[in-house]
């Protein structure tokens, strides 16, 4: 058996962010398997944009790598009591294309933020988003990185051993949802 592919999206598009920190932990407690940190940097939606050029070839990457993964990771950060719209545009863009990637794809959903609620109102909602695509959404446990900034050591580790149990428990579950 090969090993899986993990997809990770990150909300936010720091290269030292938080979310980014965020699933790179769950990738190094899901090994092993092949990682993937998905490149959300793209245009706006814009229908005439799709109309006159059709879908960006980033895009179509983007949609390609989730039906390619065997599971998927996203982390948000919390913007304004929701997700952030680097990730809403993304998945925006994504529905556009052909084929339904995200169909009975496992997904982990997860959220670090500078609040004490830890982005959990983003994550709420990004559940919500992810409805019409129809994957498989794990239940928990619930990781909701609050105060993210303080969270991490200089390599990019959790350094709160709570935290990286229930995140080590997500992966396990993420692991188990993986088929071939």
């Amino acid at each position: 058996m090969s090993e899986p592919i993990l997809l990770a999206l990150s909300g936010s598009l720091r290269q030292s962010a938080t979310n980014r920190k965020l699933v790179r932990e769950a990738a190094r407690l899901f090994e092993p398997g092949t990682y993937i940190e998905a490149d959300l940097d793209l245009p706006l939606y814009d229908g005439d944009l799709e109309d006159g050029e059709g879908i960006p070839e980033k895009v179509q990457v983007l949609a390609d790598q989730i039906a390619q993964a065997h599971a998927v990771v996203i982390s948000t950060p919390e913007y304004n009591k929701g997700p952030s719209g680097v990730l809403k545009n993304a998945l925006d863009w994504v529905s556009r294309t052909d084929g339904r990637p995200w169909a009975d794809k496992p997904v982990a959903v997860m959220s670090a933020a500078a609040g004490r609620a830890g982005g959990e109102r983003a994550q709420m909602i990004l559940r919500a988003y992810m409805v019409p695509f129809q994957p498989r959404i794990l239940q928990g446990p619930e990781i909701h990185i609050a105060d993210s900034s303080n969270e991490f050591d200089e390599e990019g580790k959790l350094t709160n051993e709570r935290y990286e149990k229930s995140l080590h428990s997500l992966m396990k579950k993420l692991r188990a949802e993986v088929r071939f």
